[in-house]
């Protein structure tokens, strides 16, 4: 199969992308495929690196990397769910099995999972959620202002999810087991 689009060298990056991802490669250790064909456009790739810092502030890192894996497993983003399955083990502390639950839309944590229930909801629906989804992230504790980070959260996954789909960089995290054998 052909790559869809060339991983650029990094003397190939434009130079309105290199600020951003020489940040991101030293934070990280190493240059993810994903963030070097995702720089070839620096309108797309600063907008999306400044929505990921703003919403680095939301809600808590387990819940944002759960976030991330349910609505990574429903819009099938096999790079996605490397990446936040290392994330989770690694930055959140979750146990595998809680990466499987997150997956699988739930955690065993009930405020979270009530987070990880309504984000995948909203992308299942495409944000059309019933009355009854609203009330129950709210009467897991949530304000209006946390589900609108939480559907921000939806919206900034789903964005790399369809990307690392329509471009399909090279695996540079470590493999995950398909989502219909967990």
């Amino acid at each position: 199969m052909m790559p869809r689009t060339s991983l650029p060298k990094p003397e190939q990056v434009p130079a309105d992308s290199k600020l951003t991802l020489d940040t991101f490669t030293k934070n990280i250790g190493f240059t993810p495929n994903m963030m070097a064909t995702f720089a070839q456009s620096p309108i797309a790739f600063n907008a999306w690196a400044t929505l990921l810092g703003s919403l680095s502030k939301a809600l808590d890192v387990k819940t944002r990397d759960s976030i991330g894996l349910a609505v990574s497993e429903v819009n099938g983003c096999n790079y996605c769910l490397t990446v936040h399955s290392f994330t989770a083990k690694h930055m959140a502390k979750l146990p595998a099995d809680e990466i499987i639950l997150a997956r699988k839309g739930h955690a065993s944590d009930p405020k979270r999972d009530a987070a990880v229930q309504f984000a995948r909801k909203v992308i299942q629906t495409r944000g059309e959620i019933s009355d009854a989804d609203l009330k129950a992230v709210r009467d897991a504790g949530y304000t209006d202002a946390n589900v609108m980070e939480i559907v921000a959260l939806v919206a900034m996954y789903s964005l790399t999810n369809f990307f690392n789909n329509v471009f399909d960089p090279e695996k540079d995290f470590p493999d995950v087991t398909p989502a219909g054998s967990i």
